[in-house]
């Protein structure tokens, strides 16, 4: 008979360097925010590496920190929060040549004793870069080297109009139907997203529209609520 497993959620959130859209940069509110979702494993862009620190600390959550760039504040990119007991965590590039430096995290996690592997990227702005971006991504070796568990990517992908990101990622992965983001107070634009490999059980997506989100960052968190595929267990003796 198959074993049922428990469900997990998994957010994705660009938090524009903490800066919310009174242009108070405040951390706390994200950390509420996060709290307000209390997701098993977040992918988060445009952090710094101090602010990845504080937040793991305030939520108590290890972490792992995807460096992109070095700014006068301090190392910046990506990273993952998470309360599952973290394998391992590497960096990825996808900077184009004299575009804004971008890149990815990859995180492995140990979900009920089976490999988890979370892929938290940021695009870029431009439409030839992004479909550079999730060429790479999809076509190369990032998305297969070195896995054995099932997949799933989260970020902000930069795609304010459906076209060849999405159409990507959906030839290898399972995407629900995207949902608007950005700008946070009154959402326009699918930007923010997670996709994850078909074996996954998808119980939920939606985005997180609290008071808090509106005002923390000018990007809405998206959430999935998902579960392993169940376990045979042993037939009895």
């Amino acid at each position: 008979m198959p074993h049922s497993r428990a469900p997990f959620t998994i957010a994705s959130y660009n938090i524009h360097k903490a800066r919310g859209l009174d242009r108070r940069v405040d951390l706390m509110r994200i950390a509420a925010v996060l709290e307000e979702i209390g997701a098993d494993l977040v992918g988060v862009q445009e952090i710094y590496a101090s602010q990845a620190e504080t937040l793991a600390r305030r939520l108590a959550l290890s972490y792992r920190m995807g460096v992109t760039t070095e700014r006068a504040e301090g190392p910046y990119g990506n990273a993952v929060l998470t309360r599952f007991s973290i394998r391992g965590a590497h960096v990825f590039d996808l900077t184009r040549h004299r575009r804004e430096p971008r890149g990815g995290l990859r995180v492995d996690v140990s979900v009920e004793g089976q490999v988890l592997h979370l892929f938290n990227v940021h695009f870029g702005l431009s439409l030839r870069e992004r479909a550079e971006q999730v060429e790479d991504l999809v076509r190369t070796h990032i998305l297969r080297e070195g896995v054995t568990g099932s997949r799933v990517v989260v970020g902000d992908l930069n795609e304010w109009f459906p076209g060849a990101v999405g159409r990507a990622l959906r030839q290898e992965l399972h995407g629900p139907r995207s949902r608007r983001t950005h700008p946070s107070p009154l959402p326009l634009f699918a930007l923010d997203r997670i996709y994850w490999d078909r074996h996954l059980h998808g119980e939920r997506f939606h985005v997180h529209t609290s008071r808090l989100a509106r005002v923390a960052s000018d990007h809405l968190p998206v959430v999935a609520r998902l579960r392993l595929a169940a376990a045979r267990q042993r037939a009895a003796s």
